[in-house]
């Protein structure tokens, strides 16, 4: 069996447990709201490419698409994520968490490229970046920058900031990193709940098409649910792509807020 998390661990899920609740309560009325957003459909829409490349899988213009994300990982509970996103045919985007966790599963993270997930970032250890200096926010962004480099062999493009909290001078130096941020539209609130059940219910009440779901592989009622939704999504005419995917033929552009 594995073993018990040590007590620094369990203090630092519960932080961003707690971190991740504020932010339910707070996106929408603070952070990001007085900075100009746009959506994936509109970055979309505004391309001037009018074709796809050759190995983009799915045509969003046309298709119903949603994004499946998952933040704050990589975790135990990954590995069975892995192989159900396998088994479903679907690719997600990982907005990856540097401290205990890239640092504690490289192996992992490497999977995840591979397999041909999105691999994003989410700070090195989830501090709230309109809080921090610019020398601090630069740290938070390039470590872990560096770390998923020196796995994968290419640094992210895009990045969740913690609690959506973001400002101009977070984006200016998301520009000057070449990364784009990354908001949601649907969030189960998974911190909150160990109830696979009701995970999913929040989820498929909150889909919507061009949508960005919100998921947590860290928690343990999460990726028992991820089954149960992708199925009913599918059900309902969704297909699930990255959020790059979702963009195309448009890309994300560096320093941007994207919010659904």
């Amino acid at each position: 069996m594995p073993a018990a998390p040590r007590p620094a661990r369990r203090r630092g899920r519960a932080r961003i447990a707690a971190l991740t609740a504020s932010a339910a309560l707070t996106l929408g009325l603070s952070g990001c709201t007085s900075l100009h957003t746009v959506s994936p459909a509109s970055e979309r829409g505004h391309a001037s490419a009018k074709v796809l490349m050759a190995d983009q899988p799915v045509d969003c213009r046309k298709a119903k698409c949603i994004a499946l994300t998952f933040d704050a990982g990589p975790s135990k509970h990954t590995p069975r994520l892995l192989k159900i996103l396998k088994e479903k045919k679907v690719h997600a985007t990982f907005f990856l968490l540097g401290k205990n966790h890239i640092e504690r599963y490289p192996k992992l993270v490497k999977q995840i490229s591979d397999e041909g997930h999105e691999v994003a970032e989410h700070t090195w250890s989830h501090r709230r970046l309109t809080d921090l200096s610019e020398k601090e926010v630069r740290q938070e962004l390039s470590r872990t920058q560096n770390a998923v480099e020196e796995l994968t062999g290419k640094a992210p493009t895009l990045m969740r900031p913690p609690q959506g909290r973001t400002s101009d001078e977070v984006s200016k130096i998301c520009k000057e990193f070449g990364i784009a941020q990354v908001l949601w539209s649907a969030t189960a609130k998974d911190y909150s709940t160990t109830d696979s059940k009701l995970i999913e219910k929040r989820i498929l009440d909150q889909s919507k098409r061009d949508g960005v779901i919100l998921l947590h592989d860290l928690y343990d009622g999460t990726v028992p649910a991820v089954p149960h939704i992708i199925d009913a999504l599918k059900a309902k005419g969704y297909t699930f792509v990255t959020v790059p995917e979702l963009m195309a033929p448009g890309a994300p552009k560096p320093g941007q807020v994207y919010r659904p």
